[in-house]
């Protein structure tokens, strides 16, 4: 049982501010080490959290730290390689969604972490909050009758700043578009509080921006239970939302927010005749939001206690299956995927690069 985990960070963009934030929040964790392409951002980084070491590069920082966890915020291309390289070194990893570019790249990174007996985590915080906790419970309970109906939906908004990235928009350096990137939060959610799917059918489209990638696409999902989810997502939507809507034999679900949610943000509405059983759906007086360091807390702390990683942080591959076969089926023509296809799927493992089609005026 390790009594204090030593962390190391790797990569300093926007997100790593909540890594770091995560970490310095947890008793028995410190972040002693952290690297970036960019030697002048790692070093801001270092100096903004009072991080003592700065490298400038991962082998430099594994082989001088010997961190416990590595905790990994760079863009998805780079995923497997860092992650297979910090298991050879013997340290767990938190890697940041997307997990990598491909699935065939996220069964690598699997399969290291059981030769190392080291975990792998990824970054889904829309599963954590206490109010997901409780839903979940409910819909797993029976106490809301069978899960019939649901929405899912990521309106977001990103303008063509966003895209001038340079390995933004591309199949090669991003893996996929607005479904990859953003989509997967709120698909994850819905994977979490419904299960395993079933099949999904997708289409990919391209409504204003200059990507190679989708900006935009909708998707039929089922899950094992029966539901049937509509699922739609954008990155040109002005007025941005994320929302998820379950209708149930006994009530209908609803969470809209944005980038995380409390208990403000969810809603559960008896159908007629379930009235007097909804007091028994009331969420708990104890609320925790959804976020980063609710799930590092937990992760760390099964880490240091030994035990299995929590429901918040397992499944890591679930969500992506379900955006791999979105992308899979648009390649299809909107042909239904199934779990069995897309575990032998003859490209779609190995990149998501799919034809979209392209609605803007004159193309």
């Amino acid at each position: 049982m390790t009594t204090s985990l030593r962390c190391a960070l790797v990569g300093t963009g926007a997100v790593a501010n909540l890594h770091a934030l995560a970490v310095a929040a947890h008793p028995r964790a410190d972040l002693v080490a952290v690297t970036d392409h960019t030697r002048s951002a790692a070093d801001a980084f270092a100096e903004r959290y009072d991080v003592p070491a700065v490298y400038d590069d991962l082998d430099g920082l594994l082989a001088a730290e010997d961190p416990d966890v590595v905790l990994i915020c760079t863009p998805p291309g780079a995923h497997r390689g860092q992650t297979i390289t910090v298991f050879a070194a013997g340290a767990h990893v938190v890697v940041e969604k997307p997990p990598a570019s491909s699935l065939a790249e996220l069964d690598e990174m699997r399969a290291a972490a059981v030769a190392a007996d080291r975990e792998l985590a990824v970054v889904f915080q829309q599963r954590t909050g206490t109010a997901a906790a409780h839903v979940r419970r409910l819909l797993h309970d029976g106490a809301l009758g069978r899960p019939l109906i649901a929405t899912c939906e990521t309106l977001w908004y990103r303008g063509t700043d966003y895209f001038a990235v340079p390995w933004r928009g591309k199949w090669a350096t991003e893996g996929g578009g607005t479904t990859l990137g953003h989509g997967i939060h709120q698909l994850d959610l819905l994977a979490f509080l419904l299960g395993d799917w079933a099949t999904v059918r997708g289409e990919l489209w391209r409504l204003d921006r200059e990507t190679e990638t989708e900006d935009a696409s909708t998707a039929t999902v089922t899950f094992a239970s029966g539901v049937v989810a509509q699922v739609t997502t954008s990155a040109v939507s002005p007025r941005e939302v994320s929302a998820i809507r379950i209708d149930t034999q006994k009530a209908t679900i609803t969470v809209e927010h944005l980038y995380g949610h409390g208990h403000d943000n969810w809603s559960i509405s008896p159908a007629p005749g379930f009235e007097e059983e909804s007091a028994a759906w009331a969420f708990p007086q104890n609320e925790e939001r959804s976020d980063h360091g609710p799930l590092l807390r937990d992760v760390f702390d099964a880490l240091l206690d030994g035990t299995p990683l929590p429901d918040t942080a397992t499944a890591p591959a679930r969500s992506f299956e379900i955006v791999a076969a979105i992308y899979a089926s648009a390649a299809a023509g909107g042909a239904p995927i199934t779990p069995s296809d897309l575990a032998n799927h003859p490209t779609h493992r190995q990149s998501f690069a799919s034809p979209v089609t392209d609605l803007r005026p004159g193309r």
